[in-house]
């Protein structure tokens, strides 16, 4: 099965390294190329690529605004933010727009290509555990937890055990930390984990970290 990707990029060399990087590559295609934020958008809905990989600067409207809108079609297509800096607070905007995951501009090309695959299948690129360093770097300035959180609708269908679940995923325990803190087998987690994930309208396990900090289940601190 071919994964296609829409390159959003700025830069006419970044794009060309990313199209000749994905056209070498055997299961993805890339079926379409953005220099700017509307222009993917326009593009994202024509052509409903698996995944969009998105700069977070460019003209006139940014990869930001450009992957909440595309997010808020609610179609298929995931977007991949890249960006310069491991700590660029733009990237954690982009997982609150709706963004599956991100990776650094000078990342391997095998874990580029990872990334893509993995988001493509709903994954998300960004690894539990560094997700919490990543998310508390920036968390009084991207995220509002909310101490009324356990009020929160997302959450009235989650039975307790979901819950706890939700809470681990949200502390940046992979599935099987969650198995040894719980008791569980990580089969049963990852069911968990999937109905956890259905149930609160989480695209992806990072989706998941951000309602789980907007409910105020966990703090940026410990």
């Amino acid at each position: 099965m071919t994964t296609t990707v829409l390159i959003a990029d700025d830069q006419s060399l970044q794009r060309l390294g990313l199209r000749m990087l994905l056209e070498g590559t055997d299961g993805v295609t890339p079926v379409g190329e953005a220099s700017q934020g509307a222009e993917a958008v326009r593009l994202a809905a024509e052509l409903r690529p698996d995944v969009v990989l998105m700069d977070v600067r460019m003209p006139g409207m940014d990869g930001l605004e450009a992957t909440r809108q595309i997010v808020a079609t609610g179609g298929r297509t995931r977007v991949l933010i890249v960006t310069t800096f491991d700590l660029d607070e733009y990237a954690y905007e982009g997982l609150r727009a709706g963004a599956s995951g991100f990776l650094l501009k000078d990342a391997r090309p095998e874990e580029l290509i990872a990334g893509i695959q993995a988001v493509a299948t709903g994954d998300a690129v960004v690894a539990p555990s560094l997700t919490r360093r990543l998310l508390d770097a920036y968390a009084h300035r991207v995220l509002a937890p909310d101490p009324s959180g356990a009020d929160d609708p997302r959450l009235n269908e989650l039975s307790d055990r979901e819950r706890e679940v939700l809470v681990a995923i949200g502390n940046g325990w992979a599935n099987t930390e969650i198995a040894e803190q719980l008791y569980l087998s990580e089969s049963t987690v990852k069911k968990h984990v999937g109905r956890v994930l259905a149930k609160i309208g989480a695209r992806d396990r990072i989706q998941a970290v951000i309602v789980a900090y907007d409910a105020g289940l966990v703090s940026s601190k410990h």
